[in-house]
């Protein structure tokens, strides 16, 4: 097609714009990137949870990974309210700013944590493998120095993943799900094999988690008195609980990753919960059930930093073999939980996000990526955060790991209780609820719901009594991040006084062009248009994206724009709304701003440029969609041959009424049942006059729009303009 005729389209740029909002991800990727938190506690939290409460430990673990699963049904109803949910948009919602504020603070506790626990845990499970193979085929004791090497191993696996979500999402969950597929054919080797061991050699029983089994002792203990612990059956079983608690750690990345998650999005998002669950349990509580059942007692305490792989060690088999699948596990161990690193940058980029989108932090923190449209400087912080801490703990993965607790059970209590708050503050239909809902006097109760919220405070208060470091550094810490976010948030707000905020709107990378195509917008031919004007007006917009399969067509939003105007206000609030449409959908739309004085006329030409089989509008205020549809075939007849042929649906601002459909361009007619009749019975009389066979229907309507022509340029004229007038 001739594009030089066309100059509303070539006198100004266009402006491409493109946020990482728009970047959706399977719910295998998504069960990934969680699974790479969830799963990788099975690699340290045996050997924590042993050493505080002894070789009953398995039994609360499994106890833990069990309630993991109330705990993410929690998360999946606060996601089917907030696509952009989590602990800070739920308790926001729930409780109010500054408590959200807090919540949020504990949270990013957790996250700082996450990321050098697991960067830690792999060092340690590196160097005790170098060092025993250096042992075993060298006579060489010590060869690397485990506390210097975990240390810079974790630096380097952290500086790693933060270039990877520099890049963007889909680079880093398609490195997790690679992660999860390896450690996949580990877990099933490994079970298979301790299965075979047990058959093979017998095993020790794991003691039952009762109060004589309990081995718990000051440090286990905290600020609560050894008499109540060794008296009161339930505080010793609390005891055993938050020292296994960091077995579910993760599930806020879940509620992070939501956003991302395509189309079916709750769907997916349940089916993504129940590949979490059953791989967590299987993998997590077996592991910490084999290693007590398999490696002896004086053995097993040299490998409480390492335990799958001191489990490795112990299975029935050639020497070689098991040294050969011991560095199998060692390898895998570094990759998932290096994969942990990745989920924790993930997921407090995910959470800063949410904060500064209510003015908490400064607009500069969110400013995407020149090149990659990530919001890169959250990443930095996080990363800077991550980095001091394995500096400051000198690779202590039980140091580590009891700090790590604070932030896990508070983040977990604060959201099931604000989701609690809000199934009585807020009355509009949920998409899914927790279940075990009882229902008395037309009113409905949330017992599954409170029972969950119940039980994560008194565990929470369990492990402020019983864990002095994550106490003391969890309330610091806690406490440092709330009054940072109470500043910034009192001096941005005074920066922004008396000025329009875009804090609330999405941050787009702009890209300017001279021209447009589907090439240069990255979009197939055959493509939906869809025009839109009123962040208020969006309905044909959520019509497209609801009823489109954007694996097989794309969605391209479009804006005219004033011709001397750049990306404004106007379009960043209006594209915000049209991302979060096409967001909670979980599909992938494209958005460009394209400057014209005549809207109509730019919307055809760019249907035209774009190769699109379809325009999608809204019902105008000012025309009827008679008017409307007249309008955008005038500019249609204008476009320079050959004429591509597009369709216009026009979508009325009632979600009930029906579109209206209009073929641009020569198109089959559509005729009323009369007048099919009229042309049959036409036929019928005229054959009758010796056609026979030979006359058929489009000989007599193509005869009558000849006669109809001539009379039309004839004296006949203005009669058959009057006709047509009175239909």
């Amino acid at each position: 097609m001739d594009t030089a005729s066309t100059p509303a389209l070539t006198r100004n740029r266009v402006v491409i714009a493109s946020t990482v909002a728009l970047s959706f991800i399977s719910f295998w990727r998504a069960a990934a990137i969680v699974l790479s938190d969830l799963a990788s506690s099975a690699f340290y939290v045996g050997g924590i949870a042993e050493q505080a409460i002894g070789k009953a430990a398995p039994w609360f673990i499994l106890a833990i990974m069990l309630f993991s699963y109330a705990v993410r049904a929690v998360y999946i109803e606060g996601c089917a309210m907030y696509v952009r949910g989590g602990v800070y948009r739920v308790v926001h919602e729930a409780m109010g700013s500054k408590m959200a504020k807090l919540a949020v603070s504990a949270l990013m506790f957790d996250y700082v944590l996450t990321g050098p626990i697991s960067a830690v845990s792999a060092g340690l499970y590196l160097s005790g493998l170098i060092n025993e193979s250096a042992e075993h085929f060298l006579h060489i004791q010590h060869a690397v120095h485990a506390p210097s090497f975990t240390v810079v191993f974790a630096i380097a696996v952290t500086l790693y993943f933060w270039w990877k979500n520099t890049i963007g999402i889909h680079e880093s969950s398609h490195k997790a799900l690679r992660i999860m597929q390896i450690t996949t054919v580990m877990v099933v080797m490994l079970i298979l094999w301790s299965l075979y061991t047990l058959l093979v050699q017998g095993f020790q029983a794991v003691p039952a988690p009762t109060l004589g089994n309990l081995h718990l002792g000051k440090e286990s203990l905290g600020w609560l008195p050894e008499n109540w612990a060794v008296s009161i059956p339930m505080i010793a079983v609390l005891v055993g609980l938050g020292h296994s608690l960091l077995a579910m750690s993760g599930e806020e990345s879940l509620a992070q990753v939501n956003r991302e998650i395509a189309h079916p999005k709750l769907k997916n998002l349940e089916r993504a919960g129940l590949v979490i669950f059953i791989y967590s349990l299987l993998f997590t509580s077996l592991v910490s059930f084999f290693a007590v059942m398999i490696i002896p007692d004086g053995a097993r305490k040299g490998f409480l930093d390492n335990m799958i792989g001191g489990l490795a060690m112990h299975l029935a088999g050639p020497l070689p073999l098991r040294l050969a699948f011991h560095a199998f596990v060692v390898f895998v161990g570094a990759l998932i939980l290096s994969g942990a690193v990745n989920t924790s940058i993930i997921g407090s980029n995910g959470v800063l996000n949410r904060v500064a989108e209510d003015n908490v932090l400064p607009l500069w923190f969110r400013k995407p990526h020149k090149k990659y449209g990530t919001t890169f400087r959250i990443v930095n912080m996080i990363v800077l955060l991550q980095l001091v801490t394995i500096v400051l703990s000198r690779g202590d993965v039980y140091l580590l790991g009891e700090a790590y607790a604070f932030g896990v059970v508070w983040s977990f209590a604060f959201n099931a209780t604000s989701v609690l708050i809000l199934r009585f503050k807020d009355k509009r239909p949920r998409e899914w609820k927790v279940p075990l809902n009882v229902s008395f006097g037309g009113r409905e109760y949330p017992v599954g719901l409170a029972l969950i919220a119940l039980s994560l405070f008194v565990l929470a208060i369990t492990n402020v009594m019983t864990k002095k470091i994550a106490t003391v550094w969890g309330l610091a810490f806690t406490l440092a991040f709330f009054v940072l976010f109470t500043v910034a948030e009192k001096l941005n707000k005074r920066r922004m006084a008396g000025a329009d905020s875009t804090a609330h709107h999405e941050q787009f990378r702009l890209d300017g062009s001279d021209d447009i195509s589907y090439e240069s917008l990255e979009v197939r031919p055959g493509n939906v248009l869809v025009p839109v004007r009123n962040p208020n007006r969006l309905i044909h917009l959520k019509r497209v994206i609801d009823k489109t399969n954007t694996d097989q067509l794309d969605i391209v939003v479009v804006s005219i724009a004033d011709e001397d105007s750049e990306f404004t206000e106007r379009e960043s609030e209006l594209f915000t709304r049209c991302v979060e449409l096409a967001e909670k959908a979980g599909k992938t739309v494209k958005l460009l701003t394209v400057p014209g004085k005549d809207p109509i006329a730019s919307i055809v030409q760019t249907a035209a440029r774009l190769e699109s089989s379809r325009i999608v509008v809204g019902s105008s205020p000012r025309l009827t969609t008679s008017q409307q549809g007249h309008a955008v075939g005038a500019q249609w007849e204008l476009l320079p041959e050959p004429r591509p042929p597009i369709s216009l649906e026009i979508v009325p601002d009632d979600p009930l009424g029906k579109p209206l459909f209009v073929n641009l361009g020569p198109h089959p007619p559509r005729l009323w049942p009369e007048d099919i009749e009229r042309v049959h019975q036409l036929w019928l009389d005229l054959q009758q006059g010796g056609l026979g066979h030979q006359l058929h229907h489009r000989d007599v309507v193509g005869l009558a729009l000849k006669r109809l022509e001539a009379d039309a340029r004839g004296k006949a004229r203005e009669e058959i303009l009057q006709a047509l007038k009175k239909g």
